[in-house]
C-alpha cells in the first residue's frame, strides 16, 4: 500500500540545512503553486498577512472561512479563520491583495 505524501513531499520543500537554531529550506519554484494568471492578464500579489494561532489544532480536518473585508481598486483586505472539526477557532489571519 502506498503512503500519502507529505507535505513537504507534496511542495518539493528541500531542507538545505537542520540544524536546532538554524533551518534553512528551498520551495523549488513551480507554475502551479503561483497565484498568477498571466494567460489572462491578471497579476495578484501578497501586500501583507498577520496570523495568530488561537487554540490548538486537534487530530481532525480543519475549515478556513476567508471573507473579504473591503474592495478596493487595487487592493483586496480579508479576514480569514481556521475552525477544527469541532468548530473552535484554532487561527485566524488578516491578509492584503494587490491585485494589477
Amino acid at each position: 500500500m502506498n503512503q500519502p505524501l507529505t507535505e513537504e513531499q507534496q511542495l518539493g520543500i528541500v531542507f538545505e540545512r537542520y540544524e536546532p537554531d538554524d533551518v534553512v529550506i528551498r520551495l523549488p519554484f513551480r507554475d502551479d503553486l503561483t497565484n498568477h494568471d498571466f494567460d489572462k492578464g491578471t497579476r495578484s500579489s501578497t501586500v501583507g498577512m498577520t496570523v495568530q494561532y488561537v487554540g490548538a489544532a486537534k487530530r481532525s480536518d480543519l475549515l478556513c472561512h476567508a471573507r473579504t473585508v473591503r474592495r478596493r481598486k487595487e487592493l483586496i483586505f480579508t479576514g480569514i479563520t481556521g475552525t477544527d472539526a469541532d468548530g473552535e477557532v484554532v487561527a485566524h489571519a488578516v491578509q492584503t491583495y494587490r491585485i494589477v
